[in-house]
């Protein structure tokens, strides 16, 4: 007998609307939502801490990052997850519909995109991040959220009474709902941690916050990814347990740990348009 949160998953269709020959997804509003959202955060959070940072300024960095996030999140699945596929078939990967967005690649998109948003806005680069990763972590649990109703990268099977059927290619079998597990740590939790943190004012030093993020959502990915099902194509990379999504994990780990002994060491302030140092990119 199935659960009732199989129940609840067997009535969602990944088609929120159509109107004629136009179809809307549950995905694709995910990503409006997520990206209005966190300009809505970055604003708020740059007024708190009293930053000179104004609606053309978030107009500015919202460009350059959806257009890095959506590039970096294709390119970096067809790099990390695709097994050689997309080499022999280039043009696939201008095939968006098909599905196939990888955050880390996503990340690095962003990160490179923050690049050409601080020389714009003449706004450091950390300062950029920092905001950005606290608007961006709840963005995360919408995505992921869409990630259950399209029924997609779920977890590996579980007797626990919330495991959930997805049928497809994930069989009858009852799995756990990773997506849900990631969208909660990802999202919700460093969400909270870091708008939390964010309410000290002065705000803490420039890279702190891009730190934490990187730590924590580096450390909470390696761990769901234990009771995540590998990418078909790829499988267990090694020992029967170790995931690509690990192997990505650990350099995130890394780096946002040196980040936050730098960023404590230097104690660079958190800078907007008119205080921004002749270096925007520190």
């Amino acid at each position: 007998m199935p659960t009732m949160l199989n129940d609840l998953y067997q009535m969602l269709d990944p088609v929120a609307f159509a109107l004629g020959p136009l179809v809307v997804r549950w995905y694709g509003l995910a990503y409006i939502f997520g990206f209005a959202l966190a300009a809505f955060i970055i604003w708020r959070v740059a007024r708190h801490w009293q930053l000179d940072f104004d609606g053309d300024a978030v107009v500015t960095v919202m460009l350059c990052v959806i257009v890095g996030i959506i590039v970096g999140a294709r390119l970096g699945y067809c790099l990390f997850y695709g097994d050689g596929y997309y080499l022999a078939h280039p043009l696939e990967i201008l095939a968006f519909s098909n599905g196939g967005m990888s955050f880390h690649g996503g990340l690095i998109g962003a990160l490179a995109a923050g690049i050409l948003a601080s020389k714009l806005t003449q706004v450091p680069y950390l300062t950029l991040a920092d905001l950005g990763v606290i608007g961006g972590s709840i963005g995360l649990f919408f995505g992921r959220c869409a990630n259950f109703v399209n029924g997609e990268l779920w977890g590996a099977p579980t007797d626990l009474p919330w495991g959930v059927v997805f049928g497809g290619a994930a069989g009858t079998v009852a799995r756990h709902p990773s997506q849900l597990y990631e969208g909660i740590l990802e999202g919700i939790v460093i969400f909270v941690v870091l708008i939390l943190l964010a309410r000290r004012l002065p705000p803490r030093p420039r890279g702190t916050f891009t730190g934490m993020f990187l730590v924590m959502y580096g450390c909470f990915r390696f761990l769901v990814e234990f009771v995540r099902e590998p990418d078909v194509q790829l499988g267990y990379l090694a020992g029967g347990w170790l995931t690509m999504g690990m192997v990505l994990s650990v350099p995130l780990i890394i780096a946002g740990a040196v980040l936050l002994v730098w960023a404590t060491k230097r104690k660079l302030p958190q800078e907007g348009i008119a205080t921004a140092t002749q270096d925007p990119l520190q």
